[in-house]
């Protein structure tokens, strides 16, 4: 839904972005919190104007009346009371402190998120392993763009969401999109695809609904959840077959290709129709569409990523566009879709647990001195890899299998993981093992509700910082009001805590721009370098059409790179690597007890948690509750009519919903969205099962049957 406001003319405006997904408009905000008008900015080159519904009511969140405005502390009598900033913050302090003595650094942990700043990423991650010397850190972007990071960097040799700007998609003759609903959780992307079907271009999906991106290709591949490495490996047998490969680029760009030849040889056609049910003629089509186009494209977004087979997934679609010789090549190439605000810079600056600044890793002895001579601290003080994203959670409250306590005492800054983690129910129970909590959030999310201390924090608009975009393009989130009496931004959270940790020195910052500054030199020399950007340099784009500079961006003279590959690959032989992927079942299929597949997803009037858009009127008038989508037939077949309670369950448990009915979904297949909590969270139902590199864990498949129970919620929905 594109949307499209005016402001007065005599109203002051302020430019900044948009606090939800990755595309990260510009926006001009006119007015105050309680009065605020929002319009996308006609010359920042990535929205050209356009909002989504979620952007123009942003600014609802900022005075909303269930705004936290002061610190909460857990009391003798188990319920949250208000407190001073001072007590709240000595008291953190406090039992991080009796942790660490108790049990050891590791002990204490931190959950981050994809919406935070650079900088507040970047801090985040110094204050683990300098603050608090822990090796358990790692931050909810583990559940979004993971395997797609970990493939990118296997075949190609480092991470960039897109490779490209945007702006390449409207030139491509055919694109490939795979598991993405763009035109809902991305709407202001969809004019590229406008613009290149306006351009003649070609678009395939392959997705297991119809969903409102799959409805504007020429193409749909309705594909069986978690058959998506079969799926390209029979397209890639088609390719060698017919004679549509590109042998010279193969030759002189890439290695490995001969196991992957031998490889897709037994992925005939008619057999990759029985794995995938996508029909040959299908496969062919879709073929042919790919290999004789003179530009293309392969785009991966979560359904083909959040598999437990997530990083081979995107192994075998890579495989198919360096056979086609399409990467580093005008208007073509692969690219992920990542999803979250800040989901790229979060990724690249310490939030992960096997991370440092500049997406160097953790283990390697060169990074670790770079880093450790930035930050003033011996090398040797710095810990080593922690826990993955779910492997965190899962380890609370609780001993390792090593002896070890596990982590007893846990901060989490911008994640809502009782509704977006998998397996939530196991989730709460491990969050209140804990022996304490502290949450920093602008409302009092579900998990937040659990906590021993809650931190108000300052919102998107009235904090200063970067962000960096699916494009790799790093941007100015600019302040336009101060925070509300009583709420603070994280930054100066962090730095408090590390005083009153003894680690002050270390965090001694004027600004948020000095802080990006020593994200620069701790990035510099790394794949993800920002040594050559700085906020001066930012603005200058800014006056000139608010382009941003694109990473890696190594010196003050250089321009940064919208364009990743065209001379060479970061890989120690300068050649891109196939991988010789054989697909493999999801780790739980359908069968007698759960005979059908549930997959999850996100919808147009919803965002990740629901933390902030289940506030907004608008939006929750638009979607009210999850709807869990079904056949016509499956329906008939449960007796089940449109608008009727259902519950949902699987091995995990169990979760309940209002079905809607539509024939935009398989047969054997159930979707539902996941931005609810409570007995409405389909998170209580997915697999935590996880990919073995990127730890991705399996939320877009599991086996589920479906309940009747008695009417709690009133029917809404249609068929389509």
């Amino acid at each position: 839904m594109i949307s499209e406001h005016t402001v007065e003319p005599d109203l002051r405006t302020i430019t900044t972005h948009c606090p939800y997904c990755a595309f990260q408009c510009s926006m001009d905000l006119a007015g105050t919190p309680d009065d605020l008008q929002i319009i996308g900015s006609a010359s920042f080159p990535v929205n050209k104007g356009a909002l989504c519904i979620k952007g123009w009511t942003a600014g609802a969140a900022l005075a909303h009346p269930e705004r936290l405005r002061t610190p909460l502390m857990r009391g003798a009598d188990g319920e949250l009371h208000p407190a001073s900033w001072e007590a709240a913050l000595e008291r953190i302090a406090q039992a991080f402190l009796d942790t660490r003595a108790a049990y050891g650094p590791e002990a204490v942990g931190i959950f981050g998120g994809g919406s935070l700043t650079n900088e507040k990423s970047y801090l985040l991650g110094k204050f683990a392993r300098v603050a608090l010397q822990t090796p358990n850190i790692d931050y909810n972007g583990r559940f979004c763009m993971s395997s797609a990071a970990a493939a990118s960097i296997r075949a190609l040799g480092i991470d960039r969401g897109l490779p490209f700007p945007l702006e390449d998609i409207a030139g491509a003759e055919t694109i490939l999109m795979l598991g993405s609903n763009s035109a809902e959780t991305m709407p202001p992307i969809m004019q590229y695809f406008e613009a290149q079907r306006e351009n003649g271009g070609k678009l395939i999906v392959a997705d297991p609904r119809l969903t409102p991106t799959a409805q504007r290709a020429d193409l749909h591949l309705r594909l069986i959840p978690g058959t998506d490495a079969a799926l390209a490996n029979g397209l890639l047998h088609i390719l060698v077959r017919d004679g549509l490969i590109d042998a010279d680029y193969i030759a002189e760009r890439t290695e490995g290709f001969e196991p992957v030849r031998n490889l897709v040889a037994t992925y005939w056609p008619e057999r990759v129709e029985r794995i995938t049910g996508v029909p040959e003629a299908q496969l062919l089509r879709a073929a042919r569409m790919l290999g004789s186009a003179a530009s293309a494209m392969i785009l991966t977004g979560r359904g083909a990523e959040q598999q437990s087979q997530g990083v081979n997934n995107v192994l075998s679609f890579i495989n198919v566009a360096l056979a086609l010789g399409l990467i580093g090549h005008p208007n073509s190439g692969y690219g992920c879709l990542t999803g979250q605000g800040n989901g790229q810079g979060g990724r690249e600056h310490g939030q992960k647990a096997d991370q440092l600044p500049g997406y160097r890793l953790i283990t390697d002895p060169a990074a670790r001195r770079h880093v450790a001579a930035v930050w003033g601290v011996d090398e040797e003080s710095l810990p080593g890899p922690g826990k993955s994203a779910y492997e965190l959670l899962d380890s609370l409250g609780r001993p390792d299998s090593d002896g070890s306590s596990g982590v007893r005492a846990l901060l989490v800054m911008g994640s809502n993981v009782v509704v977006s983690a998998p397996n939530v129910i196991n989730v709460e129970k491990r969050l209140q093992s804990l022996d304490f909590l502290v949450v920093s959030d602008f409302f009092l999310s579900e998990t937040a509700a659990l906590a021993d201390v809650v931190l108000p924090s300052a919102q998107w608009a009235e904090e200063e910082g970067t962000m960096t975009n699916l494009e790799g393009r790093v941007i100015r989130r600019r302040r336009a009001f101060v925070p509300p009496a009583g709420v603070r931004d994280d930054v100066t959270t962090i730095c408090k805590l590390a005083w009153l940790l003894g680690k002050g020195s270390h965090f001694d910052y004027s600004d948020t721009g000095e802080i990006f500054a020593e994200l620069g030199r701790a990035s510099a020399g790394g794949p993800a370098d920002y040594s050559g950007i700085t906020y001066d340099k930012i603005e200058a784009q800014y006056s000139d059409g608010a382009r941003g500079i694109f990473w890696p961006c190594p010196g003050p003279d250089h321009p940064g790179t919208p364009r990743m590959f065209a001379d060479g690959f970061p890989t120690a032989s300068g050649k891109a690597k196939f991988h010789a992927v054989r697909h493999a079942a999801p780790a739980e299929e359908p069968d007698a007890e759960y005979p059908l597949y549930l997959t999850t997803g996100r919808n147009l009037a919803q965002y990740q948690s629901g933390t902030q858009t289940r506030r907004i009127a608008e939006l929750s008038e638009m979607t009210p509750m999850p709807l869990a989508e079904m056949h016509p037939l499956t329906a008939q077949r449960y007796g089940i009519g449109d608008g009727d309670p259902v519950r949902v369950c699987t091995r995990r448990g169990a979760a309940d919903f209002t079905v809607k009915i539509t024939r935009n979904i398989r047969e054997d297949t159930i979707f539902a969205p996941f931005h609810w909590g409570g007995m409405q969270a389909v998170n209580r139902l997915t697999n935590p099962a996880l990919d073995p590199t990127s730890r991705m864990p399996e939320f877009k498949i599991c086996a589920a049957r479906i309940e009747t129970i008695s009417p709690v919620i009133p029917a809404k929905a249609g068929i389509q």
